[in-house]
């Protein structure tokens, strides 16, 4: 589920797999869309968790939106245990942004998305005589239910949605339902899918061995899983496929009805070359068979 470019990147290692996207792909998919909906002259001010997924994250939105035209005025790394994120905030108000991007995760994000839209009200506000603005990089449904009615009209990326109409989305989706009695999220996704790849990878293989399995999977393509065409890169280990970029309701039916869908972005706009600046240095090495 990581989803810094580190981990195919400078730390990606022979025994390690990613099916998750990363931050990359997520500025990639995002920042046609916000060029469409928010225009190209716009000023951005980044709120940046303090590990290697913010920071990568950080790198790969203000690249994909500086490309369209956005300038990127500040970017500001907050503790990652932090819970209150109101000083971080204020200071964006006076700045000369017209767009906050919390790079954040998890609580992380829940808290400032809810100081921003929610006590500062910043989407009501103007600046530089535009209304202003909220991107939330990297959602999820657990995030976008924390945040609550905050959330409502941000944009973001998502690896998968239950809402996806495919036949593979669906069935997993009312298979869980059935059992759960709730849609699953974009992880449960994850987790299941890398299952079905793992035990795939060992049949076709013949062993257990870990290297028989990642020779298994290196270069592997499928499809049927709820994200298009999919590769595992030999080179990297990442996984390829379509990335979704979500907004949140306006008028949301329940606590799972809180993102829809705005674009189902093709693998072909996210994709790289192995030795891409974000992603260089380290070594797949070779493979431990854990003997």
């Amino acid at each position: 589920l990581t989803h810094s470019n580190d981990t195919t990147g400078k730390d990606k290692k022979a025994n390690g797999f990613r099916h998750f996207f990363n931050g990359y792909m997520s500025g990639a998919a995002l920042a046609p869309v916000l060029e469409k909906e928010y225009g190209s002259d716009r000023r951005a001010y980044h709120l940046t968790a303090d590990y290697t997924w913010g920071w990568t994250q950080q790198e790969s939105i203000a690249a994909a939106t500086e490309a369209v035209g956005w300038e990127t005025v500040e970017n500001v790394l907050t503790p990652l245990a932090e819970t209150d994120f109101s000083a971080y905030v204020n200071a964006v108000v006076n700045s000369g942004a017209d767009v906050l991007v919390l790079n954040h995760y998890g609580g992380n994000m829940v808290n400032s998305l809810r100081y921003a839209a929610g006590e500062l009200d910043l989407l009501s506000k103007q600046a530089n005589g535009k209304d202003f603005q909220i991107v939330v990089p990297l959602y999820s449904e657990l995030m976008a239910a924390g945040a609550g009615e905050q959330v409502r009209g941000v944009i973001g990326s998502m690896n998968w949605n239950w809402q996806l109409t495919d036949e593979g989305s669906k069935t997993f989706t009312k298979s869980f339902g059935e059992k759960y009695g709730r849609p699953p999220s974009n992880s449960a996704h994850t987790c299941y899918v890398q299952t079905l790849l793992y035990a795939d990878a060992c049949e076709r293989a013949g062993t257990f061995n870990p290297c028989g399995v990642a020779e298994a999977l290196e270069g592997f393509e499928f499809d049927g899983l709820g994200n298009g065409p999919t590769l595992y890169r030999a080179d990297d280990h990442q996984c390829f496929k379509d990335v979704l970029v979500m907004k949140g309701k306006d008028s949301p039916k329940n606590e799972y009805d809180t993102l829809e869908i705005v674009e189902v972005t093709p693998r072909a706009q996210v994709e790289y070359a192995p030795d891409h600046p974000m992603f260089a240095g380290g070594d797949l090495g070779k493979c431990n068979p854990g003997a």
